[in-house]
């Protein structure tokens, strides 16, 4: 899996000062709904790309292309005293002076257990939703954590990733339920 500190959407190494972060890649969401330290710019205006215009490349997230973007939300500290979290992706416009406008759901997650918020919980399973019907072609991506009670500890780290690491791992912690040490004849 390979990390873009412009596809991030967690932490303080893509410019967040603030707000919920709880380190370099991670935020930390306690109650209520809050949002997510970085909204990402896909610099696209008026459906054509922003720094296109200034030479720039566009920035194509690739939605239908095979493979496509995938959302990555990963449990990095194992969440307590809470009840459950819901992931909520919106996309925005430009309101026409490179901020954000009004943000549109693309996507909602369901909401997972405190018991299943455990480190190393894939939270997000999907690839980069389109536009839903209706939507203004979005230039701002934003992750929401709606959470139900207070959480005194967890933290989460968010992608926009070209590959997840979706291997299932099984009751015993290791990748597909197979102790360390186990061998199975071919």
């Amino acid at each position: 899996m390979i990390l873009d500190n412009l596809l991030t959407f967690t932490g303080t190494s893509n410019g967040a000062t603030g707000g919920i972060t709880s380190g370099a890649q991670t935020d930390a969401p306690t109650t209520g709904t809050q949002v997510a330290s970085n909204i990402i710019d896909i610099g696209v205006l008026n459906g054509l790309p922003v720094t296109a215009v200034n030479g720039g490349g566009a920035r194509d997230l690739g939605i239908g292309d095979d493979p496509m973007l995938k959302l990555s939300v990963i449990v990095g500290t194992a969440f307590a005293s809470g009840t459950s979290l819901q992931l909520v992706l919106a996309g925005a416009p430009d309101a026409g002076s490179n901020t954000p406008g009004t943000y549109t759901t693309m996507w909602t997650s369901p909401a997972v257990v405190e018991a299943s918020l455990v480190a190393g919980a894939q939270l997000a399973n999907i690839d980069v939703p389109r536009v839903v019907f209706g939507q203004p072609l979005p230039r701002y991506l934003r992750l929401s954590f709606v959470t139900v009670g207070t959480h005194t500890a967890g933290t989460i780290e968010a992608n926009i990733v070209l590959d997840r690491d979706d291997q299932i791992m099984g009751i015993t912690g290791a990748y597909s339920g197979y102790v360390a040490g186990i061998t199975v004849a071919n």
